[in-house]
């Protein structure tokens, strides 16, 4: 991935988003051009998907009391059935890599807002990001309803915003126990943190 220092800055428009990716200061993959809107870019729900389950206490310096991730099968029409209150991990279809000179900021969009459903995880990305192979990005999806949401992989989920920087000293990737490389969904490596401290 080329190190150029971008054209603009504050965040990226469609514009400065095709150039960021036709100079390789964005690296997507699979790559859909039409996911590109005025000022972000949208990622898809990945086919693949875990529940959060607990059988105790969860101490976040102790590895062996934190959640289970159950993997969830799709159901017969090839839909992620999220039920009530359940907590969901899955990756974007997408993986994505940034230069040190990119930074983005992911967010739910809107049309699941309204439906109760929650988007979210980290919203930071980090300059550097998946920079030597592209990552995925884990989302948790949360289901505030009374009832099951079925969702559909391969479907726009959440936005990523670029915003342009001055370039990272020490990218993401270089620090320790990082997501960078994650190609698929991984437990939380909260424990390695707080065992330092």
């Amino acid at each position: 991935m080329r190190s150029v220092q971008p054209d603009q800055h504050g965040i990226l428009t469609d514009r400065a988003i095709r150039r960021a990716y036709e100079t390789g200061q964005l690296w997507v993959d699979p790559f859909d051009a039409a996911l590109i809107r005025p000022a972000a870019l949208s990622l898809r729900l990945g086919h693949e998907a875990f529940s959060l389950q607990t059988h105790g206490p969860v101490d976040v310096a102790d590895r062996s009391t934190h959640p289970e991730l159950a993997p969830k099968a799709l159901d017969a029409s090839g839909r992620l059935v999220v039920e009530p209150g359940e907590v969901v991990l899955a990756p974007t279809l997408e993986k994505i890599g940034l230069s040190e000179n990119l930074a983005g900021l992911v967010d739910g969009t809107s049309d699941y807002a309204r439906l109760g459903i929650g988007v979210v995880l980290c919203g930071q990305v980090s300059p550097g990001f998946g920079r030597d192979t592209g990552a995925v990005l884990t989302l948790e999806i949360v289901n505030h309803l009374r009832h099951p949401v079925l969702m559909y992989p391969g479907a726009r989920i959440c936005n990523l915003m670029l915003f342009a920087s001055t370039g990272s000293e020490r990218p993401y990737g270089a620090m320790p126990h990082n997501y960078s490389s994650d190609h698929a969904v991984v437990a939380s490596r909260l424990a390695d943190h707080v065992r330092q401290l």
